[in-house]
């Protein structure tokens, strides 16, 4: 909040340390983008997919579920060989800005792939008990595939890249250095911005294609698709008047008629929320339940016995994954839905059932 470009801030209940804004973090500038406000995986997002399809196959066919999970996503440094030609890997941004150029090879190999750490696709059971025009599913149970996951390599690439460069032209040194700036008017603003969008529209069409991979191979078209994002900065006007750069690190978009999955972790329930445009939090909530511990910490302390017995009785099968991961590192999701009641309202529950990770 120190900074000159600093015009409002707020923290969110999952909010935790993190380099430039801590995850979690939201803050209003004046006509500036903090590539670590916004964060290394640009356009992170979630995307729930819900089927015509009785939610009883889960267990009755869990073995069959399980090998499409399996064939038809991959992860970290997985690759498909059978995709089609996508438009985006011929967009403008890689002929007019010349370092983009150099990430689109692997912008195209990692096309349709999910990333490390926290990424995920899940098949699990939606729960609606109220209709709602936003969500517009009646009341009931749903088979259904939430994916949580970003721009992949190219995202962190940029992020470092218009950082460093933004660190430079200001001269910034220790935990400042981190939260360097660079004015939209500029240059290197424009091409940020510019590529921070080609990032997010690249994480869209990257859980679009797992969610049409998997919708092939299970048969059906979905209900609906739900899809929000975070790490992203957007131009928006306050009850002001005033346009400012609102920064959502870790932070999901709550304005009025925003829809969005928060999700818990691998044994808890994600929540379809719609915002209510809370100008306190810069219409802003939660993305998540939160780390409260470390990756580190993580492996220190609990083990993969521990972690599978839990799973177990939460119904819960894990494919992949590491302690790291552990639903014991993070915070109780229903206290932090708790916490912004005030944020927004929750329309239905996600419960996983077959979760995938690297």
């Amino acid at each position: 909040m120190k900074l000159p470009i600093s015009v409002k801030g707020a923290l969110m209940p999952d909010a935790h340390v993190g380099y430039g804004l801590p995850i979690g973090g939201v803050l209003a500038a004046y006509n500036a983008v903090i590539p670590y406000g916004v964060g290394m995986d640009i356009g992170c997002r979630m995307c729930l997919s819900v089927y015509p399809i009785p939610p009883g196959k889960i267990k009755s066919e869990s073995e069959h579920i399980k090998k499409i999970l399996l064939s038809e996503t991959r992860f970290g440094l997985g690759e498909f060989n059978d995709l089609e030609d996508y438009e985006i890997l011929e967009r403008n941004e890689f002929r007019e800005i010349k370092f983009l150029k150099s990430l689109q090879k692997r912008f195209a190999e990692q096309l349709g792939t999910s990333g490390h750490g926290n990424h995920f696709v899940d098949v699990g059971v939606v729960e609606i008990n109220e209709y709602s025009e936003l969500v517009k599913l009646q009341p009931d149970e749903y088979f259904a595939v939430l994916s949580h996951s970003g721009s992949r390599n190219f995202g962190s690439e940029v992020c470092k890249h218009y950082t460093n460069l933004a660190r430079e032209k200001l001269e910034l040194r220790g935990e400042a250095a981190h939260l360097a700036w660079l004015d939209l008017d500029s240059e290197e603003g424009q091409e940020y911005w510019a590529a921070m969008q080609l990032a997010g529209d690249y994480s869209h069409i990257n859980h679009r294609i797992i969610h049409q991979r998997l919708s092939k191979a299970f048969g059906e078209k979905p209900l609906t698709i739900i899809e929000n994002h975070h790490n992203f900065a957007w131009k928006e006007k306050l009850a002001t008047g005033e346009e400012l750069i609102i920064h959502r690190k870790g932070a999901t978009p709550t304005r009025v008629g925003d829809v969005g999955i928060i999700p818990g972790t691998m044994a808890s329930p994600a929540f379809i929320v719609s915002g209510k445009g809370n100008e306190e939090s810069l219409q802003s909530a939660a993305h998540g339940a939160g780390r409260l511990i470390s990756r580190r910490q993580a492996k220190k302390t609990f083990n993969y016995n521990q972690m599978q017995t839990h799973l177990l009785q939460q119904g819960v099968e894990l494919l992949g994954g590491g302690i790291d991961e552990s639903p014991f590192a993070y915070k109780d999701i229903r206290e932090v839905m708790n916490s912004q009641k005030d944020l927004v309202n929750i329309l239905g529950l996600f419960h996983p059932k077959i979760v995938r990770m690297e």
